[in-house]
């Protein structure tokens, strides 16, 4: 399978995809802003819990830097409101179930577990410019402390 890159100084693929609430979002209402865009596999799981609350209890000093946050799974939106509510998730879950923008940011792929290769979500993540141009692409991110090294290399200072 091949997978594209997605590089820095590229436009970022828009999308239209609905919140755990059924709320549809575009990359392009996002125009302007700075955008953090994070693809995790699988809503509830540990990783993927750890990911989101870290995002949760970085928010405020990431909005303070003019950063959105945005995560995006292949989950169906039930199994999102699900995870946000119990994790009192302070930002937009997009579902993404037939991955097609997992597939526009090269967030989909071969991964290899345990010895065994399938096609699945690659935890990714992304940083979109006010102008819709990637920032950053940062892909086989690891969920523990990746919010903490985004936090680096965008040059915010630790809280």
């Amino acid at each position: 399978m091949l997978m594209t890159h997605l590089t820095p100084g590229t436009p970022a693929p828009d999308f239209s995809l609905y919140d755990a609430e059924n709320k549809l979002h575009t990359l392009s209402q996002f125009k302007g802003q700075k955008v953090i865009l994070y693809f995790y596999p699988k809503a509830s799981t540990p990783g993927c819990t750890t990911q989101a609350c870290d995002f949760r209890d970085n928010i405020a000093s990431l909005a303070s830097h003019g950063y959105q946050i945005l995560g995006i799974s292949p989950d169906a939106p039930a199994a999102l409101e699900k995870f946000r509510t119990e994790n009192d998730l302070n930002f937009p879950l997009l579902s993404d179930e037939d991955h097609s923008v997992a597939e526009a940011y090269g967030a989909w792929g071969e991964k290899k577990n345990y010895g065994k290769t399938y096609v699945g979500l690659i935890r990714s993540t992304f940083v979109i410019d006010e102008n819709s141009d990637i920032e950053l692409a940062q892909y086989n991110v690891r969920a523990k402390g990746h919010v903490s090294k985004l936090r680096k290399d965008l040059a915010i200072d630790p809280r």
